[in-house]
């Protein structure tokens, strides 16, 4: 990684990014995914079934264009198809085509297979499904894949011109500042396009989940706290998806309140695989505790459904989820109410690495998760009334004793709150952007939210950070790092990285939201600076993480949609900063 600003890609006024190199392009679309390298190979894999076929090409060569699902470089193209599980190669010479041997990583291992030709048509089998690819007459190859051979048919029926027209036209749905400047237009491009493309669908095109990204996927599953992330651009782009998604999420609530960091959605072939092999893994066992769960028993998760349901109460008006799911939400609030060991309205985490900091052994008054639960408690207030009146009035008093309570649990004497701890126990007393949820929420006053907010500036923008050793980058999740090596593992263990103080775009966009929320300046620093280092180190589309001097996290990541949701929520004051001159680093 550099701090240089030379970027390896530029990016473009009409909102692409434009290398001379040949770039990893990660695509998503409703069914179809997968991985192209110009240099020449293209990895296609199925949402449900899992890795496909790999093709090997001729390498292209640049300069390359860049879009969401989209790249060119002169006469050539690499388009990807909206309406069915299909991607065109325009001006590419194929050398081989070869079918996947599992459907992943942790897959079996099957018995080579033999490709069938028929005609201009290769046949590429596996047991989870098939991939067909057809050269036609103008020289354009098409590749459409299935979980059966009628939907790749489907695939395959496509012309070449309507696979272009439907990239295109979702190229356009994505550029939703087309007057910003190269900078913020290119990086909306790409944070839609991560929220949009994590609307998922079966085979006969019902809905099946949001994905947390492209890495995301085997075994096929959706998860509460990425999810909520995610959904929050939907909310005003697909609310109908977001309805979706809290009705798959409450079935992964289990009748004490308990939830898992995700539910398993995975297509028949791949679930018997998956299922295998949990029960077969004594670690994997031990942590996916059922079929339909992907590492069970998260602090955080059911939280996520009562949040969810209140944002999509807020945005449509419909109050049919609350009503739909009352019973699933009266009971994880009860659950919560039971961590309530101190009788300050506040719940306090048991020691492990069960919510988003998964790689941190958390504990007591979590900072995080007080957010979520004031954020919870509020909207059973808002809305629980026409379900319970007694427990909607009873929130409401748990809800003015926990912000009572905030302060003198958390507070520290330079006006931040801290990570978590118990006093007379152990406090991480660090900054942490995943404590803005507090702020989100509503659970401290303006006047404190905006002292918070200037020590973020202060501490978490590496930019005005001199104890940080790598210049500027972008914004840490934490800092400094944590004091105590026991509470860590894995990257985590790590100073910088990943939980320690990556730049974690989904959380720089919740940071960017509440200084445009409070009317502060500087947001445009965590709205582009992750962009930035991105087209810096050609990383095209919305990475999970980065930090120096560690590697990135997966591609195409679909909580970093939150840029675009800050967009839809503030675009007055944006498209006003735009017109000014100021929406630029």
């Amino acid at each position: 990684m550099t701090a240089t600003h030379i970027e390896t890609a530029l990016a473009r006024p009409d909102g692409q990014a434009e290398s001379t190199l040949p770039l990893q392009l990660a695509f998503m679309a409703p069914r179809l995914q997968g991985d192209f390298f110009p240099e020449g190979r293209l990895e296609i894999s199925l949402w449900g079934s899992g890795r496909m076929a790999n093709l090997s090409l001729e390498p292209w060569s640049g300069p390359f264009l860049y879009a969401p699902n989209r790249v060119l470089a002169g006469d050539k193209g690499l388009y990807v198809a909206q309406s069915a599980p299909a991607v065109l190669l325009r001006g590419a010479k194929l050398k081989s085509l070869r079918p996947s041997r599992r459907c992943a990583w942790w897959g079996a291992l099957t018995a080579p297979q033999k490709v069938e030709r028929k005609g201009k048509r290769r046949i590429a089998t596996t047991p989870w499904g098939v991939t067909l690819v057809e050269s036609r007459q103008d020289g354009d190859i098409v590749i459409a894949t299935g979980a059966s051979m009628t939907e790749a048919e489907r695939g395959l029926s496509l012309s070449s011109e309507t696979i272009i027209a439907e990239c295109n036209a979702y190229v356009a749905r994505c550029d939703l500042l087309p007057a910003a400047p190269p900078l913020m237009r290119s990086m909306t491009l790409q944070s839609t396009h991560a929220a949009l493309s994590s609307i998922r669908r079966a085979e006969d095109g019902s809905f099946l989940g949001l994905a947390a990204g492209q890495a995301y996927s085997a075994p096929t599953r959706t998860y509460f706290r990425d999810g909520y992330w995610t959904l929050q651009a939907l909310l005003m782009l697909e609310p109908q998806a977001v309805r979706d998604e809290i009705d798959l999420l409450a079935k992964g609530v289990q009748p004490d309140g308990e939830a898992p960091s995700g539910v398993i959605l995975t297509g028949p072939a791949q679930g018997l695989e998956w299922e295998k092999y949990r029960t077969t893994n004594k670690t994997y066992k031990e942590e996916h505790l059922r079929p339909t769960d992907w590492w069970s028993d998260h602090f955080d998760s059911p939280l996520f459904l009562i949040l969810c349901i209140g944002d999509y109460i807020d945005a449509t008006g419909d109050r049919s989820p609350m009503k739909d799911h009352w019973q699933t939400v009266e009971t994880i609030y009860r659950r919560y109410r039971r961590f309530d060991t101190a009788g300050n309205g506040l719940p306090q985490k048991p020691r492990t690495d069960r919510d988003w900091a998964d790689n941190v052994y958390r504990h007591g008054y979590v900072a995080y998760n007080i957010g979520l639960w004031i954020g919870a408690l509020d909207c059973l207030v808002k809305y629980g009334s026409d379900c319970d009146p007694a427990l909607a009035e009873e929130a409401a008093k748990v809800a003015e004793q926990a912000r009572a309570s905030l302060d003198d649990v958390l507070l520290t004497p330079q006006g931040w709150y801290a990570d978590y701890g118990v006093k007379g126990d152990f406090v991480e007393d660090h900054l942490t952007l995943d404590s803005l949820t507090l702020l989100r929420f509503n659970a401290v006053s303006p006047e404190r939210a905006k002292i918070v907010l200037d020590h973020v500036a202060t501490l978490l923008e590496s930019r005005n950070n001199s104890r940080q050793p790598y210049g500027d980058w972008g914004v840490m999740c934490a800092w400094p790092p944590f004091k105590r090596p026991a509470d860590t593992r894995a990257k985590s263990a790590f100073a910088y990285r990943y939980h320690n103080g990556a730049d974690w775009p989904y959380l720089s966009a919740l940071y960017a939201e509440q200084r445009l929320k409070y009317g502060l300046d500087g947001w445009t620093y965590p709205m582009l600076r992750w962009w930035q280092t991105s087209l810096e180190n050609g990383w095209m589309g919305s990475v999970e993480y980065f930090s120096p001097p560690f590697a990135r996290g997966s591609l195409l990541q679909g909580w970093t949609g939150m840029h675009a949701a800050v967009i839809l929520s503030h675009r007055a004051a944006i498209e006003a900063a735009i017109s000014a001159g100021k929406a630029d680093l």
